[in-house]
């Protein structure tokens, strides 16, 4: 450590430049990854905010609510079954409303129809909680300010008469990419079928039944109650349209990020270790072992590479604090330590190579060389 922190010093401007190329690239895999987490949230963050452990839907409709349809009768049903301890339905809709104060500005939006003081009522952050008596009072993610909302607006739902006041906020919660609104279930079919009624041949249709509870067998479920199809959350969650897709192209650009990233300070490592050739050269001919010399190194390029990767994490977060409201960016603390980890790991393994050629260094040759 103490030759490792001796040579930081004397070739400060050597080492800038090296630092540099680490914060910038440490710089842009927090960013990416903060804007994967903020496109996360914003196709399944209601889902992944439930306290729930299961969720049926319809058979063959590929854990998506949109494509399946279920009688409420069977909440109770699955509600006895062994090791479920909770059971509760829920809707979903899929409209656009105007603005406040518009006739013409229109934005998407998800309502979601549950039982008001269930599991699946989030907890308002401003304003009041859902209320059974009044089904034309909603709570609203808190986004929606940035278009006008706020508590007391009237929302009006393009091609229907129905109407809602906005009662609460909560936060962090959309599905399919739009914000959410919680509603009761009546008022969500009254929106979702209320032109549409005789299309459902069952009464008080659901689009999906969420459970709690350990141990719950799918498989078991699924041959009790024909045609449903019984998932895990995040088997729910990747049936949102887009989601896994989306998910999938931003693992493989972080993870090309990395490869590359290897690559190139495995590079620079290797070079500068070249560069200095004839110094070890005299240090192994002093005695210095290559497990001394080896661990130099890699200390050397912990240091520099733990300094590079929290400013990259600082000038991440700073470039947050510039980027427009609207943009779906969220920082995960444990998605924050992983990346920081990784870079980290891959700094300190692209400098093997360098150590490898130190041990392959002779003394006498590399003394010959000096000038």
């Amino acid at each position: 450590m103490f030759l490792a922190v001796k040579e930081l010093k004397h070739s400060k401007f050597r080492f800038m430049l090296l630092g540099v190329i680490v914060v910038l690239i440490a710089w842009l895999v927090f960013i990416l990854s903060g804007l994967a987490n903020g496109l996360s949230m914003l196709g399944a963050g209601s889902l992944r905010n439930m306290e729930a452990d299961y969720i049926v839907f319809e058979e063959g409709a590929r854990a998506s609510m949109r494509r399946s349809m279920l009688s409420e009768e069977l909440v109770g049903e699955l509600a006895e079954q062994e090791n479920v301890s909770a059971a509760e339905p829920i809707g979903n809709a899929m409209p656009r409303v105007f603005k406040p104060d518009s006739d013409t500005e229109r934005v998407d939006i998800s309502i979601l129809g549950i039982n008001p003081g269930s599991f699946l009522e989030p907890n308002v952050i401003e304003g009041n909680q859902l209320n059974q008596d009044n089904p034309s009072e909603v709570i609203a993610d808190a986004i929606l300010k940035n278009d006008g909302f706020e508590i007391g607006s009237t929302i009006k739902i393009e091609g229907s008469y129905e109407e809602m006041t906005i009662v609460g906020f909560v936060q962090n919660e959309s599905y399919s990419y739009s914000p959410v609104i919680f509603t009761t279930l009546d008022k969500w079919r009254h929106i979702h079928f209320g032109a549409y009624a005789s299309q459902s041949e069952m009464e008080n249709v659901v689009n999906g039944i969420v459970l709690q509870g350990e141990d719950i067998q799918p498989e078991q479920l699924n041959d009790l109650f024909a045609g449903t199809e019984t998932v895990s959350r995040n088997e729910a969650i990747q049936g949102v349209p887009g989601y896994s897709e989306q998910s999938l192209t931003f693992s493989m650009m972080l993870g090309f990020l990395l490869v590359i990233s290897a690559f190139v300070l495995g590079v620079f490592f290797y070079v500068i270790t070249l560069q200095k050739t004839n110094q070890f050269g005299v240090l192994k001919a002093m005695g210095a072992s290559n497990a001394f010399l080896g661990k130099a190194i890699v200390s050397q390029v912990f240091l520099l590479s733990l300094t590079s990767v929290v400013v990259g994490l600082l000038l991440a977060y700073g470039t947050t604090l510039v980027l427009p409201s609207g943009m779906p960016f969220s920082w995960d603390f444990t998605i924050v330590i992983s990346y920081s980890v990784a870079l980290l790991l891959i700094s300190v393994a692209s400098s093997l190579l360098s150590v490898r050629k130190i041990t392959k260094i002779d003394p006498l040759q590399a003394i010959g060389r000096v000038e």
